[in-house]
């Protein structure tokens, strides 16, 4: 009588098996339909209608809105030394040499042990005085 148990339990383990293999292969059909039916109407929209990329939004503009950002974290924590070296590197990019040198001007004041905030400043005011030529 305890082979026959075990028989039952042996069979019904199989059983179980196969349901689970049987659903696990119906899930993987009904996900992967799913993703390919969504990546063919996201393919056939796109085609149809190219967005054309926005000209009004310019390398300079977006540096702009940047330095916006830097200095409104400035307001909250004027000594953020992150914060400070962004907005003069961004100020460089645009060419405000003058709008450089202050963050530049507070970070060797902050630091002045960092030799590379110096060597950064005397360069700023190098290329202030060039371009006032």
């Amino acid at each position: 009588m305890t082979s026959s148990g075990e028989d039952y339990f042996v069979v019904r383990k199989k059983k179980d098996q196969r349901k689970k293999k049987f659903l696990a292969i119906i899930s993987i059909i009904g996900f992967g339909g799913s993703m390919l039916f969504g990546a063919v109407g996201t393919i056939q929209r796109a085609m149809q209608n190219p967005q054309p990329q926005p000209a009004s939004v310019s390398v300079e503009s977006s540096l702009q809105e940047q330095a916006q950002d830097y200095e409104l974290v400035l307001r909250r924590e004027p000594e953020n030394q992150v914060a400070l070296e962004k907005l003069a590197l961004l100020r460089i990019k645009l060419e405000d040499f003058q709008g450089a040198m202050e963050p530049l001007e507070k970070l060797t004041n902050l630091h002045p042990d960092r030799q590379d905030y110096n060597v950064m400043l005397e360069q700023v005011q190098n290329l202030q005085t060039e371009s006032d030529r």
